[in-house]
C-alpha cells in the first residue's frame, strides 16, 4: 500500500515537473489605460459639472466650469491698463500739440520781457548808486531780480526747445515696452479665464471627478481624471530570466479575470530598468529577483469596454 502511494506521488511530481517545464509561467499584472489629469487653472468654486464618471467624451467637450468673476474683473482692469498705456504711447509718438507749443512760446516771450525790465531796473539802480542817491542793498536787490528773470527766460526757452525737438527715442522705447507688458498680462488673464471652462483635451472616458459642485479645488489640483487611448493595455511584470527573450512586437494571449474569452495583445513597451533594484541585486543569484514592467496592448473592440485595474495573466504565443 505504501509502495503504491509512493509511486503515485512520484508520478504526480513528474507530471507537475513536466507541466512547469512545458513553458514559462504566465506574466501577472493588471489592465491599465493611459490617464490624463485635467488641472484647475486657479482656485475658484466649481459652478457646473456637466459629465458623470464613466461618460465617454469627445475632444473639446465642456466638462465643468469654475467661477469666472474674479478673473474677469482682473482681465477688465488689465484691458483698461492697455488702453491707458496705448493712449500714452500715441501721445509720445505724435509729440506735443500745437496749442502746447504756442503756450510755451508765449511763456518764453513773457519771461524775456520780464528779464528786459529787470535789466533796465538794474541799470537804473546802478546809475543812481553812482550818484549816491540809493543804498548798496537796493543795487544788490536789482541784480538778484535780474538774475532770476534771466533764469526764468532760459528755462522757458529750454521748455520750448524740448517741445519742438519731439519725443526722445528712449521714451518711445519705454512706452512701447510698457504697452507690450500690459498686453501680455491681459492675454495671460484671458487664457486663464478661458480655462475656467474645463474642456476635454482629447477623446476618452471620464474616470474620476474628485470634487463636487461648490467645492473650491486648489490651483493645479486635478478636477477631472480621464482614461484615453484606443484600447487598454496589460501592465505585466517580466522576470529577469525572461527579459532577454522579450522583444517589442511579440504576441501574447491575455486572460482577464471575469472574462471568459482571452484577448490577443502586442508587446509595445518594456522598461530597461527593473521595477525594484536594490544595490546588491545587480549580479549573482539575487539578479533573478528583478522584474521589468511591460505593456501589452490588447486587440479588438471588446477590449475598449474593459475597466482599469482588473487582474490579468499573459502567455507568450509561439
Amino acid at each position: 500500500m505504501r509502495k503504491s502511494l509512493l509511486v503515485a506521488t512520484l508520478v504526480l511530481a513528474a507530471l507537475c515537473g513536466c507541466t512547469r517545464d512545458s513553458g514559462p509561467p504566465p506574466l501577472l499584472g493588471t489592465l491599465e489605460w493611459d490617464r490624463i489629469a485635467v488641472p484647475a487653472e486657479v482656485s475658484e468654486p466649481i459652478t457646473q459639472i456637466l459629465v458623470n464618471e464613466g461618460d465617454n467624451v469627445q475632444a473639446g467637450q465642456l466638462l465643468l466650469t469654475l467661477d469666472p468673476r474674479r478673473t474677469q474683473a482682473q482681465l477688465d482692469a488689465a484691458q483698461a491698463d492697455v488702453q491707458r498705456l496705448s493712449a500714452a504711447f500715441d501721445e509720445l509718438r505724435h509729440g506735443a500739440r500745437i496749442e502746447t507749443i504756442d503756450a510755451s512760446r508765449a511763456a518764453l516771450a513773457r519771461a524775456q520781457t520780464t528779464a528786459a525790465n529787470a535789466r533796465i531796473a538794474r541799470d537804473r539802480a546802478a546809475d543812481i548808486r553812482k550818484r549816491g542817491l540809493n543804498s548798496q542793498a537796493d543795487l544788490d536787490n536789482a541784480n538778484t531780480a535780474l538774475r532770476q528773470a534771466d533764469a526764468d527766460a532760459a528755462a522757458a526757452k529750454a521748455n520750448l526747445a524740448e517741445l519742438l525737438n519731439g519725443t526722445r527715442p528712449e521714451d518711445l522705447a519705454q512706452g512701447e515696452a510698457a504697452l507690450a507688458q500690459a498686453k501680455a498680462q491681459a492675454a495671460q488673464l484671458q487664457l486663464t479665464l478661458d480655462r475656467l471652462s474645463v474642456h476635454a483635451p482629447r477623446a476618452g472616458r471620464v474616470d474620476a471627478l474628485p470634487f463636487r459642485l461648490g467645492d473650491r479645488p486648489p490651483a493645479g489640483a486635478s478636477v477631472v481624471s480621464m482614461l484615453v487611448g484606443d484600447a487598454p493595455y496589460a501592465q505585466v511584470f517580466v522576470a529577469e530570466s525572461q527579459r532577454a527573450s522579450m522583444q517589442q512586437g511579440a504576441r501574447f494571449s491575455v486572460h482577464v479575470d471575469g472574462v471568459a474569452q482571452p484577448f490577443t495583445a502586442t508587446l509595445k513597451r518594456i522598461r530597461s530598468e527593473a521595477s525594484f533594484t536594490p544595490y546588491y541585486a545587480l549580479s549573482g543569484d539575487d539578479a533573478s529577483r528583478l522584474t521589468y514592467r511591460a505593456d501589452l496592448f490588447l486587440d479588438g473592440d471588446a477590449a475598449r469596454k474593459l475597466p482599469a485595474g482588473v487582474p490579468c495573466q499573459a502567455t507568450l504565443l509561439k
